[in-house]
This record gives C-alpha cells, structure tokens and sequence, in this order.
C-alpha cells in the first residue's frame, strides 16, 4: 500500500532526471482510511527523516501545520500518525515535477519500474 510515509521517500530516476524529481505529484487519487495502531515511539523517531514540506503539501488539508513543530506533543504526533500510516493511496498516478514521466498506482501498489530506455 502507498502510505504518506511511503510517498515521502519516492523519488523519480527516469534517466536524465536528476533535479527537481521530488517530491512524486499525486494525480486522480483515491484513498482509504485504515486504522493503525498508534506506535508513540515509532512516530517519534520517524520525524527527523521527513521531508516535512513535501509531506505537508501532498496532503492537501490543514491538519499538519505547514513548519515542522520543534516541540511534539501527544496530539501532534496522533494526527503524524493519521497522516503518514493511516492514509492509503489505493489507486492513481504519481508523476515528477521535472520530467513529468508517471508512476501509476494499481491496488495499491506503486509500479515504479521504468523501461529499458528510460534508464540511466
């Protein structure tokens, strides 16, 4: 399943795009809310690798504020973890800023293989 905390990581490596290929644009989404349990520790730990502000402006609501917290409380680190772990894209095509090349999502699932000729 391509969770928030997945796309967070994904970058584009279609051959010639280097610059500008992160963060993947999510297009024609569909999602699924599946409840998870909360792990205090997990979340905690998993803040300083987030690329905050491309996180933040994939969600497309107001429930993350739009600067990383320096302070984390119970409730922030809740709403974290709605947003990275409970939040599912289970349908839809995530595209790169640069090259604008698309990596659809079937059932869930990123296909992030590129072809032959687009490798470099």
């Amino acid at each position: 399943m391509v969770r928030l905390i997945t796309h967070n990581l994904l970058a584009c490596h279609a051959k010639g795009c280097t610059t500008n290929n992160f963060p993947l644009l999510l297009k024609d989404v569909q999602i699924e809310l599946r409840e998870q349990e909360f792990n205090h520790d997990f979340i905690k730990n998993i803040l300083p690798r987030l690329e905050w502000r491309a996180l933040v402006r994939q969600l497309g609501d107001t429930s993350l504020p739009l600067e990383q917290p320096e302070m984390t409380d119970d409730e922030f680190l809740q709403k974290l973890h709605h947003v990275l772990l409970e939040i599912h894209v289970v349908e839809g095509v995530m595209i790169c800023p640069n090259c604008k090349h698309s990596y659809p999502i079937s059932n869930g699932i990123p296909n992030m293989l590129l072809a032959e000729h687009e490798i470099g």
